[in-house]
């Protein structure tokens, strides 16, 4: 079977969805939402990304190279997975395996990111031998 895969380069600084948040009343009564920039790094993700004719399909694989402008962003991927929703797959659930590498590049902060459909055993691994 032929598995599809996908390489994208986003530009721009990939923001921490974890540490990217910022409180807000609703209603009278707060909420934690995304930050400015963040929603910001959305829009730019789906301005730089072509929606794929035919999204990938089941089991993925997901690693992004993310380059950013200085060592102060922590390292999270998560943005990049939730912006790429819809866009080139339905759901980040999708993912079965997720690694990231950082890298700084403060004149060019992108993300290089390849995903792939995979195979994958919801058993877990083959059982090791004790090694």
């Amino acid at each position: 079977m032929d598995r599809k895969q996908v390489k994208l380069i986003i530009f721009g600084s990939a923001q921490s969805k974890a540490n990217s948040r910022r409180l807000v009343t609703f209603g009278g009564r707060p909420r934690i939402i995304k930050s400015k920039p963040a929603l910001q790094f959305e829009k730019d993700v789906k301005a730089q990304v072509q929606p794929m004719d035919e999204m990938l399909e089941g089991d993925l694989s997901f690693h992004a190279d993310i380059y950013y402008p200085s060592r102060r962003q922590d390292l999270d991927p998560s943005i990049l997975l939730d912006a790429l929703q819809g866009l080139i797959y339905a759901n980040d659930r999708q993912f079965k395996q997720i690694s990231s590498c950082r890298y700084l590049d403060k004149e060019n902060p992108r993300s290089e990111i390849w995903i792939k459909e995979i195979d994958h055993d919801e058993n877990g691994p083959p059982p090791s031998d004790g090694v």
